[in-house]
Parts: C-alpha cells; structure tokens; sequence
C-alpha cells in the first residue's frame, strides 16, 4: 500500500494555504453574484411593501403565473424578440463585413478604424439624443429623405416605425465593437491557408467561405452570445426615446423597460423579479441554441 510522501498534518496545512488564498474571490462571488440571486429567489416568491416599513407577504409562484395573464408582458417579449432577431444578425453581417474591409489593406486603415470605432466610445445616452435629433420630424433623416423623394415617417410617434429606428441606431453604433473582435481573429488566420487555395483555383469569394468563415465559427458564437445578451437588454434607449412610458403604443416596451416599471412606478418588486427569471430563462434558452448552431464548443 502506498503512503503518500508527505505528511498528513503538511497536506492539511496546504489545503488551509489555498483556500486562504482564495478566499477574497469566494467572498466577492458570495455578495455580488450568489447573494443577489438568492435575494431575487425570495423576492420573486414575496408581495413587497416598499412604502412605509418594508414589509415581505408570502405568495408562492403567484407572481409568477401572473406573467401569462400580463398582456404587457407578451408585447415586451414580442418587441424584445423581434429586437434580437434583427439586430443580432444584422450587427454580426455588418462587423464581419467592416473587419473584412479593413484586414484587405485598405489605404488608409488606421484612420478608417478609427472613424469606424468612434459610435462604441461614445455614450449610449448621448447617441440616443443626436438619434432623437436626427429623427425629428424636421430631423436630418427626414430632410434626406425628401430630398431624394422617398417618403417621410414620424420616427419617434409612429408606432410601426419606432422600435426599427432603434435598431436602426443600435446596429450602427454596436457593430463596430464586434469588427474589432473579428479583425484580431481574422489577423490569426494563416496566410498559407489562403495561399494553398489559391494554388487550387479558388477565387476570392470561395476563399472567404470556404477558409475565412469556418475559421471564424468559434469568434461568430463569441460575437452572436454577448450579443444576444446585449440585446435581450435593451433599456437605456427605449427609456430615453419613450420617456420611459415604453410608448408609442407599447412599441418600444422591452423586458427590461418592464422590471424598471414594475419596480419604481408601480413598486412591485417580487413582480419584477419574477419578470427577470423570465428574461434570464429567455437568455439562457437563445444562447445554448446558439452554441448548438455555432458549435460553440471549440471556444
């Protein structure tokens, strides 16, 4: 039978020595992640009193079978999937596209990256006040349009229009940030790789399919998961164009913009809560289908 080399009482010690050490992250881990989630546990199981003295009545899962009969909530999700299922692919294309550009040699590239990156550095706040500008119906995008005789929309009133000139925004300012993720992947890609198909006749659009997009399978997870998180939590523009009322119509009510409500114009804390276990299953679900079409397990 073997004995281990060292003694018991030094293995022990060891032991104490590591969790020591690991102690300050478990702690951080158990008040800012695992608390919280406990927290929103007991509070989505709870009728909270917030006026007054805070006062915690017990109703089970009644909060939670009170998301079916919320009509509300079914528009949030309606506006929040169709958000997700537009903007998503959309701002994944456009990065590909703008990193694929830049990665060629352009003349000029650094400059051009910057220019690119300029809407990501820039306040989400403070975009969301120049798009309400440019949105205006005597905003430049209207005076665009009649100049080129197209048709004219009120951006911000119409019901059927607002929530695609957010995405409209969102796509245009978020993109940039997923180019520069595709651009230092492109940048590993081997030259040979290239190089050999072109020995075999492949032209520049079988090479990008062929080599450039499988390559890119593992960053497109990446990029399609932060993403879809991002978006699933769209708050501070619709708060901001809507003025909070997720209006016109409920055509920019989202998820979000609904737990903010639930909270602090109707002080319905434990329904809130019970609204985020809702958006966190939604963003669980989308992402695992995701890794399953991305093959996210090569990340």
């Amino acid at each position: 039978m073997k004995t281990s080399p060292f003694p018991r009482k030094y293995n022990i010690t060891e032991n104490l020595a590591a969790y020591f050490f690991m102690a300050p992250t478990i702690l951080i881990l158990g008040i800012f992640v695992v608390l919280p989630i406990v927290f929103a546990v007991f509070l989505s199981l709870h009728n909270v009193k917030l006026l007054g003295s805070i006062e915690y009545q017990f109703v089970g899962v009644r909060n939670f079978t009170q998301l079916v009969d919320d009509e509300r909530i079914w528009i949030a999700l309606k506006n929040t999937a169709e958000y997700v299922v537009i903007v998503v692919p959309a701002q994944t294309i456009l990065a590909v596209i703008l990193a694929v550009t830049l990665n060629s040699g352009i003349r000029g590239k650094n400059w051009w990256r910057i220019l690119y990156f300029l809407p990501t550095v820039t306040s989400s706040a403070v975009l969301t006040l120049i798009f309400m500008w440019i949105y205006n119906t005597n905003g430049l995008l209207n005076d665009l349009l009649t100049a080129l005789g197209l048709p004219t929309y009120n951006w911000l009133g119409d019901p059927g229009v607002a929530l695609k000139a957010i995405m409209m925004m969102n796509i245009w300012s978020t993109a940039p940030f997923y180019m520069v993720i595709y651009l230092a992947a492109l940048q590993d890609i081997p030259r040979t790789l290239y190089e050999a198909a072109e020995l075999d006749g492949a032209n520049w659009w079988e090479k990008f399919i062929h080599i450039t997009i499988p390559v890119l399978k593992p960053v497109t997870f990446f990029v399609v998961a932060i993403g879809i998180i991002g978006t699933f939590q769209l708050f501070d523009q619709s708060y901001i164009f809507s003025g909070g009322t997720g209006g016109p119509n409920n055509a920019t009510l989202t998820i979000v913009l609904l737990i903010y409500q639930a909270v602090f114009r109707h002080l319905q804390m434990g329904y809130a809560a019970a609204i985020a276990f809702l958006l966190a299953i939604l963003i669980i679900i989308v992402t695992l289908f995701g890794r399953r079409l991305f093959g996210g397990e090569g990340v």
